[in-house]
């Protein structure tokens, strides 16, 4: 079992930059690969961007942060970051981070295990 906490939300005004970054319970962080996922009042949880269990090159986005967003981890320091630039206001969400035991990320919400509490973000126009 992993435990996650996100911190890093804000208001940021459209085009700035947050890091959003996720902390990792227990000693076995890197057997989880990693997703972040957004939920804007009244819509579906989204989508944004994973990660397999060694970082690596195994990345994969969601259309509408590709080239925007980064995502990275540090297994020493059992944390998964967020990367966010050229912030729109469609972004404003509450940011979750997911973890599923398994080699490969996914974009399906379902197939993550484990869940975060959530991170506010909010982008100004």
């Amino acid at each position: 079992q992993v435990q996650l906490v996100e911190s890093g939300g804000g208001l940021v005004q459209a085009g700035g930059s947050l890091r959003l970054s996720c902390a990792a319970s227990g000693r076995t962080f890197s057997t989880y690969a990693m997703g972040w996922f957004r939920q804007a009042p009244g819509k579906e949880r989204e989508f944004v961007a994973g990660i397999s269990r060694s970082g690596g090159t195994s990345r994969v986005y969601g259309d509408s942060v590709k080239g925007r967003f980064t995502i990275s981890r540090d297994n020493a320091k059992n944390t998964l970051y967020l990367e966010m630039n050229d912030l729109k206001p469609e972004d404003t969400a509450v940011y979750y981070c997911a973890a599923r035991p398994s080699v490969l990320a996914a974009m399906m919400s379902s197939l993550y295990d484990y869940w975060g509490q959530g991170t506010q973000v909010t982008v100004a126009s």
